[in-house]
């Protein structure tokens, strides 16, 4: 399946703002295989703090639908409803063969001022669902 880059940079961006559970659980299995990995790279305090902590590896990861559903769920209670956080997907997706990448930005739904951002690396199965996703906030 050839899937417009940009158009599921687009889709990704809004699955982490839909308020709707069953939508938001809908949209993930829309867009991730049923066994794909969430992957994400904290930023520098969190993998410092786990480091002194012992820890070697400072990746975060969610696999299958469920996992990625509390990630996303646990995200939009964090950042949308607390936080008044909105994410929305830069125009810079790029495909090559398998492998999305773009930028997304946090921005603040009471000024649209950007907050943050980052930049998201999925790799697609054969059927164009996610299997990988590489998250890499403060980039």
């Amino acid at each position: 399946m050839k899937t417009d880059p940009q158009y599921l940079a687009d889709r990704y961006a809004a699955t982490w703002t839909l308020s709707d559970a069953a939508e938001r659980r809908a949209s993930i299995e829309e867009l991730w295989a049923r066994d794909g990995i969430h992957v994400l790279h904290p930023p520098e305090e969190i993998r410092e703090a786990a480091a002194a902590l012992g820890f070697a590896h400072t990746t975060l990861e969610a696999r299958g639908y469920e996992a990625i559903e509390a990630r996303v769920t646990r995200s939009h209670e964090d950042f949308v409803e607390k936080r008044g956080i909105t994410f929305r997907a830069r125009t810079d997706a790029v495909r090559l063969k398998r492998v999305v990448k773009f930028g997304w930005e946090a921005v603040s739904i009471e000024s649209g001022d950007v907050q943050g951002g980052g930049v998201e690396v999925l790799v697609l199965d054969e059927d164009g669902r996610i299997a990988a996703d590489y998250m890499y906030p403060g980039t």
